[in-house]
C-alpha cells in the first residue's frame, strides 16, 4: 500500500520536487507524500540551547563526495523575502534526490550555507539547472545571496527525474500516494510557488492536495486562490482527519513550530516513529 506523508512546516513548499524541501521563516506547511522524505529527515523533539552552524546541526549526514562549481544564470524575487537562484552546474557527475539539500560555498565567505534544493532532479538532468529558494536572514550565505550575489557569480556546492514522469516513462507502473500539503505564510505574497502547487493540483486531482493557510492577510485574496485559503493557522482539527496508521508527517519549520506541531500530532494519537521533520534550526 502506497504511504500518505504528511508535510507540516514553516516555509517555501519543497514539495514540488518530485510530485519536491524548503526554508526559513513562512508559516507551517503540512505534507502527505511519499516516504522518500524519510531518508533526509530525523524524528523526535528538538531540545538546543545553542545555535549551531550548519555544518555541525549536519556533521552526521551523509553527504556526496562530489564537490562542483556553480555560475548564478538566474535570480528572481519570490516575495519580498526570498529569492529563487537558478544555478548552472558545471559537473556531470553532481546528482542529487527529492529531498535533499546542498552545501553552499561561497569564495570569500567562511560560513557555509546550507539550503534546500526546490527544483527537480529532472530540471538538473535535462538542463544542467539546480534552483534554491532562499529566505533573507542576517546569517552570512542568505545575508550575501540577498545583497552581493549577481548573474555569474561562482560557487560551489556539495550533496534523481522527475519520480512520477521517470518512472511512467520507464513503464514500470510506479503508482503515486497521496499528498496533503497544509502551507502557511503571513501572506498570500509568502505563499511562495503557489502557482506550480495549484499546477500540480490540477494534474493530479485527488492525489495531491493543498489547503493554504494566510495568518496576517489584509489585501483582497485574488479568486483563483480563494478555494484553497483558509485564514488562520493549521489546526489540530486540520489535521485530525488525516491519522492512520499508513500516514506519515513531515514537519519544517522553526523550533517552535516543529515543537508545537509535534504536540498537536501526539496529542491526536499520531506514533512518534510516523514524525519526522528537518534539522535547519
Amino acid at each position: 500500500m502506497a504511504h500518505a506523508t504528511i508535510y507540516v512546516g514553516f516555509t517555501v513548499p519543497p514539495l514540488l520536487r518530485g510530485a519536491s524541501r524548503i526554508f526559513p521563516t513562512h508559516s507551517a506547511l503540512v505534507v502527505l507524500r511519499h516516504s522518500a522524505f524519510c531518508y533526509c529527515t530525523v524524528n523526535g523533539t528538538i531540545k538546543s540551547k545553542r545555535k549551531m552552524d550548519h555544518l555541525e546541526r549536519t556533521a552526521n549526514n551523509f553527504r556526496q563526495e562530489v564537490i562542483s562549481q556553480a555560475k548564478v544564470c538566474g535570480i528572481t524575487n519570490e516575495s519580498e523575502t526570498v529569492k529563487r537562484l537558478r544555478l548552472a552546474i558545471a559537473n556531470k557527475d553532481f546528482t542529487f534526490k527529492a529531498g535533499q539539500w546542498v552545501d553552499f560555498f561561497i569564495p570569500g565567505v567562511s560560513v557555509v550555507g546550507g539550503f534546500s534544493i526546490c527544483s527537480s532532479p529532472g530540471l538538473l538532468e535535462r538542463e544542467g539547472i539546480l534552483e534554491l529558494a532562499v529566505k533573507h536572514t542576517v546569517h552570512p550565505p542568505a545575508h550575501w545571496i540577498h545583497t552581493e550575489c549577481t548573474l555569474d557569480s561562482e560557487v560551489a556546492l556539495r550533496v534523481g527525474a522527475d519520480l512520477q514522469g521517470y518512472q511512467e516513462s520507464k513503464g514500470n507502473g510506479y503508482k503515486m500516494g497521496t499528498v496533503k500539503l497544509y502551507y502557511s505564510a503571513k501572506n498570500t505574497s509568502e505563499l511562495l510557488f503557489k502557482k506550480n502547487i495549484l499546477a500540480l493540483m490540477n494534474a493530479f486531482p485527488g492525489t495531491i492536495m493543498c489547503r493554504f493557510h494566510v495568518t496576517q492577510q489584509s489585501s483582497q485574496i485574488c479568486e483563483e486562490l480563494q478555494p484553497h485559503v483558509t485564514e488562520g493557522r493549521i489546526s489540530e482539527k486540520d489535521l485530525e482527519k488525516h491519522v492512520s496508521k499508513d500516514t506519515l508527517w513531515y514537519i519544517c519549520g522553526p523550533p517552535p513550530m516543529i515543537e508545537s506541531i509535534s504536540k498537536l500530532l501526539s496529542n491526536i494519537g499520531v506514533p512518534r516513529n510516523c514524525v519526522f521533520f528537518e534539522k535547519w534550526w
